[in-house]
């Protein structure tokens, strides 16, 4: 079949296999062209197939040679539908991790569940006998608790007030108003129970408990603090709770990963073209102004520049410098004083008329369409392309 991207609102619908595989192809060459990290050998990654997760199964594997164990929940291609980016992606990488020599294994299905939980164990005892690194990297709009059976939906509200800003349709460069009423505190309670640390302590505890965590291991989960113009609709909405429930957790867990000497961290990444951030009000059109300043500055960084950053010059480094809450700060250049001062001279000057010269929007657009698998400049969009792709190790368990 010939795949085209379409598109409901913000959420593509399709993706190209060809291009996820150029996509995950690309962030390997990147971490191949730089000095090797003394780090993790066995890892676990809960979020495994896409963004930041799967920046990090890259890193772990191409940077310090490690087994790389993957929790995902992912579709497969079915009739004329495609499989999801993330199952094309981890398909893909599990592919050039055993070319090169490496362990790849993906577990597929809902990270939240207790059967994911034990299914992931057994795999760890029969295949790495124990785990030095887990990250954690779930993006999810909804979650069933598996000790209620309770499922939890998260909202993208303000808190308290009515939130009025501009955003962009970044397909057409079109800038309007947008004005979110305030979330109720059941509202504020779901997203902190979907996005909060919950699940993420849910597991550490369960791999100790199980004894297939190494003495000393580290876990890190990933959160976004965000500047002064995302502040009202992030940190201080009904995401910003659920991420500083993350960041408490992070506090509960080290105390708790004392007993095997492990360490536990939250990890402040940089604002990017994601399909979450997309759609978020705002912050497309922040996003697009930040490439433009960041690049002008030589500084610009994607996932893969973030993760390789993140192990070489901070987990695995002679010293682990933290902010005075005990993060991990990775945004240390997005919200530098220079680029965050171009952003707020710039942001009321923008419009649909002059968006295109202000800010990097096409740029954003085409970083959104690659998560997807399109705009790969050496992929062929007219050619017909089988849909259907095997993840190695999926089709192994058949």
């Amino acid at each position: 079949m010939v795949i085209k991207p379409r598109f409901k609102g913000y959420i593509c619908l399709t993706a190209h296999p060809q291009g996820c595989a150029n996509n995950v192809s690309d962030q390997i060459a990147y971490v191949k062209s730089q000095k090797p990290v003394i780090g993790p050998k066995n890892v676990l990654i809960i979020g495994a197939s896409t963004g930041y997760g799967l920046a990090s199964r890259i890193v772990s594997s191409f940077a310090s040679g490690a087994n790389t164990l993957g929790v995902a929940f992912e579709r497969p291609a079915s009739g004329n539908r495609t499989a999801t980016p993330g199952w094309y992606n981890t398909a893909a990488f599990e592919q050039l991790a055993s070319e090169a020599g490496y362990y790849a294994k993906t577990i597929n299905g809902d990270a939240f569940s207790q059967p994911i939980k034990q299914e992931t164990i057994a795999a760890i005892k029969k295949d790495l006998g124990k785990i030095d690194l887990v990250i954690y990297s779930i993006a999810s709009p909804k979650r069933t608790d598996p000790g209620t059976g309770e499922t939890f939906h998260s909202v993208l509200k303000p808190i308290g007030t009515v939130y009025s800003s501009k955003t962009v349709d970044f397909h057409t460069n079109i800038i309007s108003n947008i004005e979110l009423g305030p979330a109720t505190e059941s509202e504020i309670q779901q997203t902190v129970k979907v996005m909060g640390g919950e699940d993420w302590e849910l597991w550490i505890k369960a791999l100790v408990q199980a004894d297939v965590l190494a003495e000393g291991a580290k876990t890190v989960a990933y959160t976004y603090i965000g500047s002064e113009i995302t502040k009202p609709i992030y940190r201080s909405g009904t995401i910003g709770k659920a991420k500083e429930h993350l960041e408490k957790t992070a506090l509960t867990l080290n105390k708790y990963l004392e007993k095997i000497k492990g360490e536990a961290y939250v990890s402040s990444n940089k604002a990017l073209a994601t399909q979450a951030s997309s759609a978020i009000p705002v912050v497309p059109l922040y996003v697009s102004l930040l490439m433009k300043i960041m690049k002008e500055k030589n500084i610009e960084e994607g996932c893969i520049e973030q993760i390789y950053r993140l192990y070489a010059d901070r987990l695995y480094s002679k010293e682990l410098i933290l902010d005075e809450e005990g993060r991990i700060r990775l945004d240390d250049l997005e919200l530098r004083q220079d680029v965050q001062e171009e952003i707020i001279a710039s942001w009321d000057k923008i419009t649909s008329e002059n968006i295109a010269e202000i800010t990097d929007i096409e740029d954003f657009r085409k970083e959104f369409f690659k998560l997807f698998g399109f705009e790969h400049p050496k992929v062929n969009y007219e050619e017909d392309i089988d849909a259907n792709v095997d993840i190695p190790s999926l089709k192994a368990l058949e």
